[in-house]
């Protein structure tokens, strides 16, 4: 029938973004995109026109299942708590899978010499997002008495040492070293709390 996939859509983007996760989309190709989700390449080419395309479907759907994630992370009631479980969430999702499978959006971001707009339109709109959902949790009454520094600063200090988190997964593939990274951020944008912890 017209107009209808003749595959599983919601499988074929979770194959498509296990390869653009492992290999980054400058380095993927339509003919892999094919093998990888088991629809042939003229099928792909008819229901999304070209590898861009497809990448900004499956970036979608990468980019609202992170940052609902991230959110469930940062909604603790205590402060520290939900910034450490936000750090957590980061750095098991750059670290998941051997070899470990770092960032989509950052590997897409520095993979890529010539970025289209199109693309780099979307991973702006995520980094905007995670800095959006820190700066409202930075902006609720208990982290008032809390933040070293202004909400927005401190969302724009986090969104920073994430991408740089990834580039040191990257090198030293240490998940020890990262998260003693986010403690010290910790420590810089946080007061010490009523037991003497930041």
């Amino acid at each position: 029938m017209a107009g209808v996939r003749q595959f599983d859509e919601s499988e074929a983007f979770d194959k498509a973004l296990a390869l653009f996760w492992r290999q980054g989309y400058a380095r993927t190709t339509m003919q892999e995109l094919a093998q990888e989700t088991g629809v042939q390449r003229g099928s792909l080419y008819h229901a999304y026109g070209d590898k861009e395309a497809l990448f900004l479907k499956v970036f979608e759907v990468y980019r609202d299942r992170y940052v609902g994630q991230m959110r469930e992370a940062l909604n603790h009631s205590d402060l520290e708590t939900a910034v450490r479980d936000f750090f957590n969430f980061a750095i098991s999702s750059m670290t998941t899978g051997n070899p470990s499978r770092g960032c989509l959006s950052t590997k897409t971001a520095v993979g890529t010499e010539d970025m289209n707009q199109s693309v780099r339109a979307v991973i702006e709109e995520m980094l905007n997002e995670i800095e959006r959902a820190l700066h409202e949790r930075f902006t609720r009454a208990d982290a008032k008495s809390r933040l070293t520094t202004s909400p927005r600063k401190a969302a724009r200090m986090i969104v920073a040492m994430t991408r740089g988190l990834v580039v040191l997964e990257r090198v030293y593939q240490d998940e020890k070293r990262l998260r003693e990274m986010a403690d010290l951020v910790i420590g810089l944008l946080m007061l010490p709390g009523r037991n003497g912890s930041p």
